[in-house]
């Protein structure tokens, strides 16, 4: 039956990951990691972090489906997804892992998949961006579609809302009037810290990305930068990203600084 593949399913994936999950409970940022970045600030403390963080172990695209049960995963065992979770309430929909994957949906609560949260239209789909766990979060796949590769933004007046609340809609963002989406407050700060990491890991590596409405290669425009800043401070770090750090620095052996040190982000971009 399908709840004894289920079962079947989650017993071999904890066995297999057991291991894992044991060394997370101990995970923290390692002695001397960011030795080198005390007294910098702005773009000398940028390209310190990037050569602390870059040439981590790159996943396939297919191991990020595995990867999420150690990165993304509730307390009750169902997949976290920032676009339909109801932080202190009930979510429209739930999906558990491996057999909730899309696959193909008409609607919410389908499936889910893969989201980049920063579009990989944006990087023109290169490796290792592509499956560069930072930024790339398990979603509802409807939710997903109609996020598509648009800028993260307040949005005015909607045009679609999803069940959780993620607004899609023309931007009310000063210096950016375009389409854009904008996730539920309690998931900002986590978008946000997703994109710095991918200006900072990327500085430098981004000459050739085709860049976006939001961003110049990896980089933030000015009133992005002020958005991301804004969200950063709106939504601070919580145990959801401190855990989910130290998962993926366990899976590609690299961290996020603006989890591990929020005031990075003011010391390179608000000095």
């Amino acid at each position: 039956s399908l709840d004894l593949m289920k079962m079947l399913l989650r017993r071999f994936f904890t066995t297999t990951l057991l291991w894992l999950f044991v060394i997370s409970l101990k995970a923290q940022i390692p002695p001397g990691y960011y030795d080198g970045t005390s007294q910098l600030s702005g773009e000398a403390l940028q390209m310190e972090l990037h050569q602390i963080i870059k040439n981590h172990q790159v996943r396939t695209y297919a191991q990020l489906w595995q990867d999420f049960y150690l990165t993304d995963r509730r307390q009750d065992d169902k997949v976290w997804d920032v676009y339909s979770d109801v932080p202190g309430g009930t979510a429209a929909y739930t999906y558990d892992f491996f057999t909730d994957q899309c696959g193909n949906y008409s609607g919410e609560g389908s499936c889910y998949n893969r989201e980049h949260s920063f579009p990989a239209s944006w990087f023109d789909d290169q490796l290792p961006m592509y499956t560069d766990l930072f930024h790339i979060l398990p979603t509802d796949g409807y939710v997903n579609n109609r996020r598509g590769n648009h800028p993260y933004a307040e949005v005015g007046q909607a045009s679609w809302t999803s069940t959780n609340g993620s607004r899609l809609g023309t931007s009310a963002t000063s210096g950016y009037s375009g389409t854009a989406f904008e996730p539920i407050d309690a998931y900002k700060g986590d978008i946000a810290r997703g994109l710095m990491y991918m200006s900072t890991r990327y500085l430098g590596e981004d000459t050739n990305w085709p860049g976006s409405e939001m961003v110049t290669g990896a980089q933030p425009k000015p009133w992005a930068r002020q958005l991301l800043l804004q969200w950063h401070l709106l939504d601070p770090v919580s145990e959801k990203e401190i855990n989910r750090n130290n998962a993926i620095y366990l899976i590609q052996q690299n961290r996020n600084p603006f989890i591990d040190h929020p005031e990075f982000a003011d010391f390179i971009w608000n000095p």
